[in-house]
């Protein structure tokens, strides 16, 4: 069936909403993510700085989600059709924007994605070595970087020779047009559009890619799991190898299953939307468990420093005798309740205050 004027802008509405929910949530996330920082630089919570030690790369990890969410958009058929914003380019630049496109996200955001999130797993286990330093903040980024430098060149290697890998003149090797194309030319409201296509080769770098990061996420998640001392951690991390272990390949298969129909069918539209969605709901959960999550248990572990603090002085008073003499009334009965209350509040962070010890 090919494209009606109705579900592709459909899918195309949807995903742009999607982007945009995920554009608010990282700012909102990196709002709070400062937010915190400021706090445990301008009021001296120096043993929280174990918390905060990681917030560029939290931050980096926030960008690369945006990055690759808004490059989503720029393969939608809906800003193709209907004289919208890509149709007015000369189809040579739609034809670029869809090389672009696979350049960007699948060679560069997508697998900077994936490898800040084995970084961020990574650092507690390096937490002896000053892994949560402003020195580890810079050399993660730049390995992120390098990492990714093989893929990025991979992709754009396939975007360049396309023509050779297709048998044209000077072809080293004859393909399928499926493994290289990254467009297909299709008659749409009486004009002819470049609609984005996913190559196979592309997307069989990119699986490799990530098979060997969740390899690599499982041996993680078996070191991780034995320095969690509570099962509210416990369910943060299988709910995040859960998450990476099936989007990740869900995504991978729906961009293989791509290949089979055409672009200007609507089963194509619905693929790539399911491709998105994936990636989508791995980006979210990885944002909640990995940034917002993190900052607001340390948010709370702040305030309970502070009533700490406040029996300490409490405890200095009594020491010095102010309240030595004091009779058992009401108003000691109700300090006892509070102290109970505060004890209570210790057991639900008391992940958090095992590390503050391990650091003291």
């Amino acid at each position: 069936m090919p494209l009606t004027k109705l579900v592709p802008d459909a899918f195309g509405v949807v995903t742009i909403c999607l982007v945009a929910l995920l554009i608010v949530l990282g700012f909102l996330c990196i709002a709070y993510s400062f937010y915190f920082q400021s706090h445990v630089r301008k009021q001296g919570y120096i043993q929280l700085g174990y918390f905060s030690g990681p917030w560029i790369i939290r931050i980096t990890f926030i960008l690369f989600a945006i990055w690759w969410s808004v490059g989503e958009i720029f393969r939608l058929s809906l800003l193709r059709r209907h004289r919208r914003i890509l149709s007015g380019l000369d189809l040579r630049w739609q034809e670029n924007v869809c090389k672009w496109y696979i350049v960007s996200n699948l060679g560069f955001a997508e697998p900077c994605l994936f490898l800040t999130l084995m970084f961020l797993l990574r650092a507690p286990l390096k937490m002896e070595s000053g892994a949560l330093s402003g020195k580890w903040n810079r050399n993660t980024a730049g390995y992120i970087i390098l990492y990714c430098l093989p893929m990025l060149a991979l992709q754009l290697a396939v975007v360049l020779s396309e023509s050779r890998l297709n048998g044209g003149s000077g072809s080293f090797v004859k393909l399928p047009h499926d493994f290289t194309r990254t467009y297909s030319r299709v008659i749409i409201d009486q004009d002819q559009v470049a609609l984005c296509t996913y190559p196979l080769l592309s997307t069989i770098f990119l699986g490799v890619f990530a098979a060997v990061l969740t390899a690599y996420l499982f041996w993680l998640g078996r070191q991780i799991l034995k320095l969690v001392i509570n099962k509210r951690l416990q369910k943060r991390v299988y709910t995040l190898i859960f998450s990476v272990s099936s989007f990740l390949p869900l995504r991978i298969v729906m961009l293989c299953l791509s290949v089979l129909t055409k672009a200007e069918k609507i089963i194509f539209e619905a693929i790539s939307f399911l491709a998105f969605l994936s990636l989508f709901c791995f980006s979210v959960v990885s944002i909640c468990l990995l940034v917002y999550f993190p900052v607001s248990d340390s948010m709370a572990l702040r305030g309970l420093r502070d009533m700490e603090e406040e029996d300490d002085r409490t405890v200095t008073e009594e020491r010095s005798g102010a309240l030595l003499l004091a009779p058992q009334n009401e108003d000691s009965l109700s300090l006892r309740g509070r102290r109970d209350s505060r004890s209570s509040s210790q057991e639900r962070y008391v992940e958090l205050s095992l590390f503050l010890e391990a650091e003291n």
